[in-house]
């Protein structure tokens, strides 16, 4: 019998991780506004001035407060609602403040100077956008005492530095089934918590009971960069529910600011309103 030539295997190699690579890119749904925004906004370079994901600004020597401002505690001394927003956005300054002498005279002065990316973008680029920009800034908020508490313990824990503002992006995961690390909000976030008992495990262990028993799902997780932590011995008593009653209000929530995006639907067995017990922190 003779051995195919090298070559052929070769070819055919490559055809097979082609196919391999289309299909789990098809498996990929299309990432939650704000992070469409976050990619958006860093494909049009605005952390060059707002600093990396808008948190630190860079120096802007000329201006009184010396620095542009970040997305994360500056945002609302600049803008008090979405559509101021999507103004500075759009526009590269709000009407009010275009308005103003005062205001146009220190803008002059600094070195630094916000663009107009309206005619960039388009509408729902900029919804996108502007979703981006409040999760950074921490907005919209639960109002539920239970959920905001939530929120807080997922910062405390260290959720947010992998899931992102909110638990609202999708940071890159080398290594992982589908390449990033899944957002709270995220349309296959019901593919890997199937309800309260698996979102405790997750928490509570680093990984599910189910995802654990299949050995194609542990062999993506033992090689992705970043790996779920397992949290049982750094809970507080009522953590699992805080944490539960944020993804529930979070996935029943649409983006603040961007009336052309959906809300994402709510997690199997959760409520339209913060309820349930369970945790944030989800599988990479």
């Amino acid at each position: 019998m003779r051995r195919a030539p090298a070559a052929v295997l070769a070819v055919a190699a490559v055809a097979l991780a082609t196919v391999a690579a289309l299909a789990v890119s098809a498996l990929r749904p299309p990432p939650p506004a704000a992070e469409r925004g976050r990619r958006l906004a860093e494909r049009l370079g605005c952390f060059a001035c707002h600093g990396p994901e808008g948190t630190r600004g860079a120096a802007n020597p000329g201006r009184t407060d010396g620095s542009v401002p970040n997305f994360e505690g500056d945002l609302m001394m600049y803008a008090s609602s979405p559509e101021d927003v999507r103004a500075w956005i759009r526009d590269g300054v709000t009407p009010k403040r275009a308005a103003s002498a005062t205001w146009r005279s220190e803008r002059d002065r600094g070195a630094l100077r916000m663009p107009a990316f309206g005619g960039r973008v388009s509408d729902a680029e900029l919804d996108d956008l502007v979703a981006f920009v409040l999760a950074s800034a921490g907005e919209p908020a639960p109002a539920d005492p239970l959920a905001a508490h939530g929120l807080a313990r997922a910062e405390a824990l260290g959720c947010t530095g992998c899931h992102g503002a909110g638990g609202r992006l999708a940071r890159p995961n080398p290594g992982s089934f589908k390449g990033y690390v899944p957002p709270w909000d995220g349309a296959d976030f019901a593919e890997l918590v199937r309800g309260r008992a698996e979102f405790d495990e997750w928490v509570r262990d680093g990984v599910s009971r189910r995802f654990a028993a299949h050995p194609a799902a542990r062999f993506f997780l033992e090689r992705a960069v970043l790996r779920m932590p397992a949290y049982g011995e750094r809970l507080q008593p009522g953590d699992l529910d805080a944490l539960w009653a944020y993804v529930a209000w979070l996935r029943s929530a649409p983006p603040a600011g961007a009336p052309g995006v959906s809300p994402a639907p709510p997690a199997p067995g959760a409520r339209a309103t913060p309820a349930p017990p369970a945790p944030p922190a989800s599988p990479r």
